[in-house]
């Protein structure tokens, strides 16, 4: 068992931050208490204490949307491992068959705090595969592995224009990308159709299309979409075509957002108080925004508009918004450099830091288990010798699933 005492805890719940302790049984977080820990928990003989001297006890931050492990650092074509691109729709791929488990960034993120990241495919394709939620330390990808099929990824805007307009192949418009999304959710859905009958009459699905079986799950509302949007003509195409088909989403980079906050603010509200969108049909859910890389040029058209103001002025709309890398765009580490610059330029620093813990953690799927310190979710936690969005703080400890993973002694 582990016990912290003498934290300066900020639980992420709401609560205000407390002088306490945390008594962890792992894998989770057993007790959370203010004041000096009660006698009876020292008493155990396995007890490892930890004297946190005044440090902030944060939970473990989570990088909402990265590429760790299939950009590998230090390496070009023979380590790009996150775009396939030969065909604009591969639902079927899995992050998890394209992480380098031993990248260099997975230690280089424990150390800055990042004990979560969510990785998965580029934006090169329409749909580009599954995301996959890991942890930062494990000598296996199933060791990391925390859901492996976290999210599904598709992309609009300029990405897939580039990658297939310069083969001579579609998608070369926005409209041809909209309406591949849309042809490969329809496809999905006449699928999930077809077997449904083929069940009721108790007849065998006798052809199997790996690409709509890993989207059905998109269609049925039990895994969430990520959509790469920048502009805001792409963002509200992701919220049309989201209303279309009832999906539950999240856009991600929403560079734009901030031009369009009070319309994707009502969308959200609708989703949130109705379980449905605006628009028409009005069937979709919008979870939140992903924001970022907030540390990076404008290296592209769609970026020109980029400002470090979009998550706060999204967050004051009232909008979920959690903070990424993007990494290897905004080394993964640097998670709260981004975050402080956002602070810097409007942001909260409540939302600042939800925005890498329970905010990210709901946006990832995972807020049952992650983002928060409270009784029966997973003990990933992070010592900061201070504030972390001061950049001289530094990590003093992390601690995964209850257990030491990083010290900077």
């Amino acid at each position: 068992m582990l016990l912290i005492k003498n934290a300066d805890i900020h639980p992420m719940t709401g609560r205000p931050a407390f002088h306490g302790y945390l008594l962890a049984d792992p894998p989770f977080i057993r007790e959370v208490g203010s004041g000096e820990p009660p006698p009876h928990l020292t008493d155990h003989d396995a007890l490892q204490v930890v004297d946190a001297d005044g440090a902030w006890l944060m939970p473990g931050l989570i990088d909402a949307h990265c590429h760790v492990g299939l950009f590998n650092d230090g390496l070009t074509f023979e380590g790009h491992d996150g775009n396939e691109a030969t065909d604009p729709v591969t639902p079927q791929l899995l992050a998890t068959d394209g992480i380098y488990q031993d990248d260099a960034c997975f230690p280089e993120a424990l150390a800055g705090g990042v004990t979560t990241v969510m990785t998965g495919p580029g934006s090169a394709n329409v749909l580009a595969g599954s995301f996959a939620l890991l942890r930062t330390a494990g000598r296996t990808v199933e060791d990391m592995t925390v859901i492996k099929l976290a999210a599904m990824k598709a992309a609009l805007g300029e990405n897939p224009k580039q990658v297939y307009g310069r083969k001579d192949k579609s998608p070369i418009t926005r409209m041809a990308t909209a309406a591949i999304l849309r042809d490969a959710l329809a496809q999905t859905q006449a699928y999930i159709d077809e077997k449904d009958f083929l069940a009721k009459e108790e007849k065998p699905m006798t052809r199997r299309d790996g690409r709509w079986e890993a989207l059905a799950p998109v269609l049925t509302g039990e895994r969430m979409l990520k959509i790469h949007a920048h502009r805001t003509d792409d963002i509200l195409t992701a919220v049309r075509i989201a209303n279309e088909f009832g999906l539950h989403y999240t856009i991600d980079h929403c560079t734009e957002g901030y031009l369009i906050a009070d319309l994707l603010a009502l969308e959200y509200q609708a989703g949130l108080q109705q379980g449905c969108g605006l628009g028409k049909p009005g069937l979709g859910r919008l979870a939140g925004v992903i924001t970022g890389p907030l540390l990076s040029d404008r290296s592209k058209p769609e970026l020109r508009r980029s400002t470090i103001r979009n998550p706060g002025i999204l967050a004051a709309a009232g909008i979920p918004v959690a903070i990424m890398t993007d990494h290897p765009v905004v080394p993964v580490q640097y998670l709260t450099v981004s975050a402080a610059l956002a602070v810097k330029a409007g942001m909260t620093e409540q939302q600042a830091l939800e925005a890498m813990t329970i905010t990210s953690a709901r946006l990832c799927g995972a807020d049952k288990i992650l983002g928060s310190i409270e009784a029966g979710k997973l003990a990933d936690l992070v010592l900061f010798s201070g504030n972390p969005l001061d950049f001289r703080s530094t990590v003093r400890m992390v601690f995964l699933q209850g257990k030491p993973a990083f010290s900077e002694t």
